[in-house]
Formats: structure tokens, sequence, C-alpha cells
């Protein structure tokens, strides 16, 4: 087991470091502070995400691949939250819409700790999220931890607490790729769902959840990702890909992905996972150019997203402690 890392800036007065974690049998996860991203893993030299040139790239264009985002993941209707008679107003950034925490954690420099034992390297990183930032209450002190064990399982966990009434529903936003180049379409997958919920035209649940049973995001048995990118399902065609979540059934594993290669198993504490297959690339962005369509596709664990402006499921109360844990096996 080694920790190591490197300073390659500076952004807000702060240090910009990229942090390795290396195990016993040469598997690598290299980590950001800059918000909290997860940048590489490294598996017999192949890369399993995706991931821009280099580390310096990642704070000059926001793109979300590997970040931490929130303290909202995800789209807010209308950027609404009421709790009894009060009314909170997020800044709108999508449509008419609020997404992913505004100007969100994901674009913070956090601080970091690598330590190092015979059965793991870890990173932990810490931000203070203070009151009033993105129009959200409360001061809000995240810790999250990347932890790589000798079985070449990376563990993300994260643990957060507001002195303030407020809303959390935040998410690791790693693309994954299982080294294979351009297009995740040939990749098969397995997912523990047996319900998705169906989204409208901005990305927001609008009919509760529907069986996957008949429809292109039937993942109970292993298939083929492409064989639902390609499928005529007007929900595929609605969002040009799949941007949807999953509700998990409580079997484990929640999802497996592998290649011809490589081998993904995802574990979470989390109720859904939310399938995105990097719809939105299109080979622009002066950093992304060489990403388009379907290059990667994230198991984003957390809370669905809500129909209305009732989020009383990613309430957190003053003192009370989030806590969420995502296990990434690499085989």
């Amino acid at each position: 087991m080694k920790t190591s890392f490197i300073k390659y800036g500076r952004k807000d007065n702060k240090d910009l470091c990229e942090v390795t974690l290396e195990n016993d049998h040469g598997m690598t996860a290299k980590v950001l502070n800059y918000g909290a991203t997860l940048e590489k893993v490294l598996l017999d030299g192949e890369n399993m995400i995706l991931s821009l040139d280099k580390p310096e790239d990642y704070d000059k264009e926001r793109n979300y691949l590997g970040g931490t985002v929130g303290r909202i993941a995800g789209r807010v209707r209308r950027g609404i939250w009421r709790h009894g008679l009060e009314m909170h107003q997020l800044p709108i950034n999508e449509g008419e819409n609020h997404i992913h925490g505004g100007s969100g954690i994901d674009t913070e420099v956090w601080d970091f700790q690598p330590s190092c034992d015979d059965k793991a390297a870890c990173v932990d990183l810490t931000l203070l999220d203070p009151d009033g930032h993105n129009d959200y209450p409360g001061d809000l002190k995240i810790h999250v931890r990347y932890e790589l064990d000798n079985d070449n399982t990376l563990h993300y966990s994260m643990n957060a607490v507001s002195d303030k009434l407020t809303i959390f529903n935040p998410v690791n936003h790693t693309y994954f790729t299982l080294g294979e180049p351009e297009t995740i379409k040939d990749l098969q997958m397995q997912m523990n769902a047996d319900y998705y919920l169906p989204v409208d035209k901005t990305g927001l649940p609008d009919q509760g959840m529907t069986e996957v049973a008949g429809t292109a995001f039937d993942f109970r048995k292993m298939k083929r990702v492409g064989d639902a990118l390609e499928s005529s399902d007007p929900q595929i065609k609605n969002r040009d890909g799949m941007d949807h979540p999953f509700i998990l059934n409580g079997n484990l594993p929640n999802a497996v992905l592998t290649s011809s290669k490589h081998k993904l198993t995802v574990t979470t504490d989390a109720p859904s996972l939310i399938i995105y297959t990097g719809n939105g690339f299109d080979h622009t962005g002066k950093y992304t150019s060489n990403f388009g369509p379907y290059c990667g596709i994230t198991f984003e664990a957390q809370v669905p997203p809500a129909e209305g402006d009732d989020l009383g499921r990613i309430t957190l109360l003053p003192g009370e402690e989030f806590k969420r844990t995502v296990d990434w096996k690499f085989e």
C-alpha cells in the first residue's frame, strides 16, 4: 500500500493537489482535492473511467467528471424547496430548474489528508460549505473518503452535518468506461432494479415509478447497454439515451458492468442509481472535444429526484449526520 501527492496549481489561494492511492497489486486511484474528484482508476495499466488529459484541466471547464457534486446533484423543479410555510428559492441554472447545486461543491478546493496502512490507502477530504452559498441554508461540514484496498475495491464514503435545516443529496459523478474507447454501447450491464422513474423533457420525474419489464430499462438480466440506447423506447428518445433513476430492490450487488476484459461491481446504501450515458457530450468544449455521446456511464448513488417541491426525503435536520457509501470493485 502506498500514498503520495503532488501539487499542480493554485486556486482561490489554495494549493491544487493530485493524490495517488496504490495497492499491493498495482491498482492505482488518483484523486484531486479540486471538487473531491476521482480523476483516474488504473487497472493493469488501463484507465477504467473517463478522464481529462491532465489535472490542470479540471477547474478550467465544468464537466462533472468524477466530481463530488452537490449540495443537490441533479435537478430541483423551478429551484423551489418548500418546508412547512417556508419557501426557499435556489438559483435557476438550467432552463427553469436548478441543477447540480449551482456553483456547487465540485468547484471548490477541499482540504485533504492522505493515510496508509497494510490494509488500505486512503485520502480524507473536507469542506465547509457556508450558510447562504448558492442560497442553501446552514454551514455544512462535508467529509469524503476514498479508500483503496487489496481486493481492488475503491470505497467512497461521505458524511456531512449542518447547523441549520437544509437539503442535501450529493453524488459522485464518475463516468465508467472499463477501458473501452469512444463508446460504452458494447458493455454489458445488470442491475437489481424492478422499477425506474420516467422523466419529462427537462429530465425530472413526472409519473412515478414504472416497471422495467417490457421496456428498454430492463437490466435485471445482463444485457448490452447499446440495446437500450439503440431502442425506440420513448423515454430513450426523450433524453437521447439514459438519464434516469433506477429504484434498487435491495438485492446485491446493486449493479454490474462488464467489458471483454474487465468487470465493475457497484454496491451502495443509496435507494437508487441514476444511470446517465453521457448523452450531452458532442465533441465540443476545449477540454472534452474527444468525448462524444455514450463515451461513459454513471452510477449516481443518491435519493431519486422529486416530482414536485416536497423535498422531505433529502431534508437534513440541524446536527443530523448524513451518510452515504458506494463501493466500486474492479476485476
